[in-house]
């Protein structure tokens, strides 16, 4: 297994929207590194080619002194670029066996996945972990599907790798997922959207699930 199911605890991804003005993601990111967040994922979806590559490069060596995964979203290529852990692909941005072909059998492979039938096909392709929601809507993205607990609890016990969960997941209602199998939550606002952000880590760090 290429990623410890310890590893996925608390899940930082990261979302340019709560930075100030002048301020780049190393600030928001050290201090949840130093809070002790888990695993961290560099999502941008806007951003330029050259800013992208600049932030993933500062951030890889970021966390690599804190020794904790920097998944990179839905790139690959700059994945390997910066030797950054691995990505984290949605179903319908690249396939599981062409982000391998990319990547090579090192690297950290994350997947989307909504179903049963999605985590299994994931699974198969050789996903080492699937991130599945959106379990409480989205505070990132416009119509989104809520996943059920029923069908996260189905997922969990359908597949074999570690299971992460996402979707607008605070401290406060993280606590209905207590026993359904998953192996940690995944945060944007929660963490990222936080002025005191050990304070947020911590909460979440608490969490018995």
């Amino acid at each position: 297994m290429k990623i410890e199911r310890e590893r996925l605890r608390l899940y930082a991804v990261t979302d340019r929207h709560w930075l100030k003005a002048g301020e780049t993601l190393r600030k928001p990111v050290e201090e949840l590194l130093k809070a002790g967040v888990t695993c961290v994922q560099l999502r941008e979806k806007e951003a330029e080619e050259e800013l992208f590559l600049q932030e993933a490069e500062e951030l890889q060596q970021l966390c690599s002194r804190y020794g904790v995964p920097l998944i990179i979203n839905d790139r690959p290529d700059i994945a390997k670029a910066v030797q950054a852990a691995g990505v984290h692909v949605g179903l319908s941005d690249m396939t599981t066996e062409r982000a391998r072909e990319v990547l090579g059998e090192d690297f950290i492979i994350g997947v989307s996945a909504h179903n049963v039938q999605e985590a299994r096909a994931a699974e198969a392709a050789g996903a080492d972990y699937i991130g599945c929601g959106a379990v409480f809507g989205s505070s990132t993205k416009k119509d989104v599907t809520i996943l059920s607990k029923e069908e996260l609890k189905k997922i969990c016990r359908a597949v074999r790798i570690p299971v992460t969960a996402i979707g607008g997941i605070t401290p406060e209602n993280a606590v209905q997922l207590a026993g359904i199998g998953i192996a940690g939550v995944a945060a944007v606002k929660g963490l990222f959207g936080q002025k005191h952000k050990k304070e947020a880590v911590e909460k979440y760090l608490k969490l018995n699930l």
